[in-house]
């Protein structure tokens, strides 16, 4: 099981990924429904890292198939 760290980790990869690699993904970022500032002032539990790293995850993969099929 890994541990809040290793996840707080893994979206900033993810984050400096999408920066790098997608930056007008990055620019709406803000509107993701499901960020950690919604729990800053609350304990951050394994959960909603989670969830906010999947919703990361998929955003990019949404991007990706529907930036693709453009091409």
């Amino acid at each position: 099981m890994r541990t809040n760290n290793q996840i707080i980790q893994e979206i900033i990869q993810l984050t400096t990924e999408i920066e790098t690699k997608y930056p007008e993904l990055y620019k709406n970022m803000e509107e993701t429904p499901t960020s950690v500032d919604d729990y800053a002032e609350n304990n951050i539990c394994t959960a909603d890292l989670l969830k906010y790293l999947e919703t990361l995850k998929s955003q990019i993969q949404h991007h990706i198939d529907t930036h693709n099929n453009l091409v």
